[in-house]
């Protein structure tokens, strides 16, 4: 069990590091890409640098709601550019993951040390036989570890947004600080 465990770690480092270098070669290294990711950096610091639109005169104000929409008209341009490529990677790592699973199905691969929640134990017990909820299956620890390590990994090649583009852009949970 232990060393199914560490063989998933090791695939999900090897498909995590395959994903980042697919990424790269079609993505990260574009023209198009750099050009726009710098123009993001660009607007992002400058609206960083103007403070809260709540200070600023009105004229100042009217400016900088100009520079919001051309930031999140870069932003959307951003983002189609990176979607066309993710998809066909994406299609590459559903066969990678499939064949993975045929391999690991029915085979507990690690045990869990507490009991998931409800709408978690179906992928967390997925394809195991048995009433232990604590029994941990391939797809689980895959997307776990894969998770963690494709994040920690573009942090270390520098591949991750920076802060001043996250900052503007907000978060899932938090409210757009520029959207007040």
């Amino acid at each position: 069990m232990i060393g199914d465990a560490i063989l998933i770690i090791f695939i999900s480092l090897f498909t995590a590091m395959l994903g980042e270098g697919l990424t790269w070669i079609f993505l990260y290294r574009t023209e198009r890409y750099q050009r726009l990711k710098a123009e993001v950096e660009k607007q992002s610091k400058k609206l960083e640098k103007q403070g809260q639109p709540e200070m600023l005169q009105k004229t100042q104000r009217k400016k900088r709601e100009r520079q919001e929409e051309k930031l999140k008209s870069n932003n959307r341009d951003l983002s189609l550019v990176k979607m066309k490529s993710m998809f066909g990677i994406s299609f590459a790592f559903m066969a990678l993951l499939g064949m993975f699973s045929s391999i690991f199905e029915g085979r507990v691969v690690a045990k869990l040390p507490f009991v998931p929640l409800g709408f978690i134990q179906g992928l967390s017990h997925r394809n195991l036989m048995g009433d232990d909820f604590t029994d941990c299956s391939f797809i689980f620890l895959y997307i776990v570890s894969t998770m963690s390590i494709r994040q920690n990994l573009q942090k270390m090649l520098g591949l991750s947004p920076s802060r001043a583009v996250s900052k503007q852009a907000g978060s899932l949970f938090a409210p757009n600080p520029s959207m007040k």
